[in-house]
């Protein structure tokens, strides 16, 4: 119900934001064609004045000096006026003057309407050509800046709820794994007190060695979830050797029918956090387990570039989609039946957050089996 309210509201905003941003183009580009219509006005009024100039006897002293004044008090809209002939008699508000510079303009002005025929008499004209005064041209823009702006801040608005997002969600996965820890630890510490009174014993038919190994692993599963949330300290270690140990492990506890190979060199540092790692490694090798359904091969193979370490992992089970390639990483992405989809992600906070490292799927066909990658920093 919460996460409904919470998307209703996302969209609530999202709609309020395009209509404001809807209204606000509309209204911007209504004041712009205002704004231009005014600017036709005063050209109008302009070419008028410079037509009076044209056509005022010297005996009218005042109509020339208001006809002058009107063309002096422009100093903004650029003008260029020429003859039948296209050359150019006069120009005005162009901040540079060069003859190479008012011909392209006079260009420019050109394939617009933006102009007025002066009759001169005798059958001679000239024409005034006018643009955008630069207030205008600045306004231009504006529409494509508003935009931007929005953008920005609704980018900025998604990061904020994102990140508050990530960052509970972080501090709730903490919790869990913390909590976890502590509750595991509490029977544990009596298990490894019930293991001290049957060594003692010494009874063939109680197998202490095996109960004391599940012990051991649950006491690595504590730590390993107690370091979640924390810095864990990565340092060189043999990859090889750690990676052959987990597996050891689980191939004890792993049916017949799957057959797990390691293709490795003898030895190969990497920055790593053992117990963290092998966690990984253990998530791997069940996920695949879990797509070859029990049975099949499992390779892993490990090699490097001189500066980085490739831990290949690979299946004999049915394959990934590649539209799936990232989505199987998402918490909660499972096609089991039961199981919380956990395993994957947490592989992929592990290397990619703690170790600054990077897995993904390398490769992967339907129906003849997958493979991940693992890419560490060389120890």
């Amino acid at each position: 119900m919460r996460h409904y309210l919470s998307q209703h509201k996302r969209l609530i905003f999202i709609g309020a934001t395009l209509v404001a941003l809807a209204i606000t183009l509309w209204e911007t580009n209504r004041f712009l064609q205002e704004f231009k219509q005014e600017e036709r006005a005063k050209m109008e009024i302009l070419a008028s004045a410079y037509q009076k100039l044209l056509d005022v006897k010297d005996d009218n002293p005042a109509l020339l000096n208001l006809s002058s004044a009107i063309l002096e008090k422009n100093h903004t809209i650029p003008v260029i006026i020429v003859d039948k002939k296209g050359n150019v008699v006069f120009h005005r508000n162009l901040s540079k003057g060069k003859p190479e510079y008012i011909q392209k303009k006079l260009k420019e002005f050109r394939q617009t309407d933006k102009h007025f025929k002066l009759d001169l008499g005798d059958n001679d004209y000239q024409i005034l050509y006018y643009g955008d005064s630069s207030l205008l041209s600045k306004l231009t823009y504006y529409p494509v800046i508003l935009v931007a702006i929005f953008l920005l801040f609704a980018a900025i608005v998604y990061m904020y709820y994102h990140t508050g997002k990530i960052s509970d969600e972080n501090r709730l996965w903490s919790g869990l794994a913390k909590e976890t820890a502590h509750q595991i630890g509490t029977p544990l510490s009596s298990l490894m007190g019930w293991i001290e009174i049957l060594k003692a014993e010494n009874n063939p038919d109680i197998p202490v060695e095996e109960i004391e190994r599940d012990v051991q692993r649950l006491n690595v599963i504590s730590q390993r979830f107690s370091k979640i949330g924390s810095k864990p300290e990565l340092k060189p270690g043999d990859i090889v050797e750690i990676t052959k140990h987990t597996l050891h492990y689980l191939k004890n506890r792993t049916s017949k029918l799957v057959n797990i190979t390691l293709k490795a060199p003898e030895k190969l540092q990497a920055l790593v956090n053992e117990q963290l790692y092998s966690w990984v490694i253990e998530n791997m090798v069940k996920n695949a387990i879990d797509s070859m359904e029990g049975k099949g091969n499992i390779t892993i193979e490990i090699s490097d570039n001189g500066q980085q370490v490739f831990i290949d992992i690979s299946d004999t089970g049915k394959g990934i989609h590649a539209s799936k390639f990232k989505q199987i990483f998402q918490p909660g992405y499972t096609t089991k039946k039961r199981g919380w989809g956990l395993g994957l992600s947490l592989s992929k906070r592990i290397i990619e957050q703690y170790h600054k490292g990077k897995i993904f799927v390398k490769k992967s066909v339907l129906g003849e089996g997958t493979t991940f990658r693992i890419v560490l920093q060389k120890g």
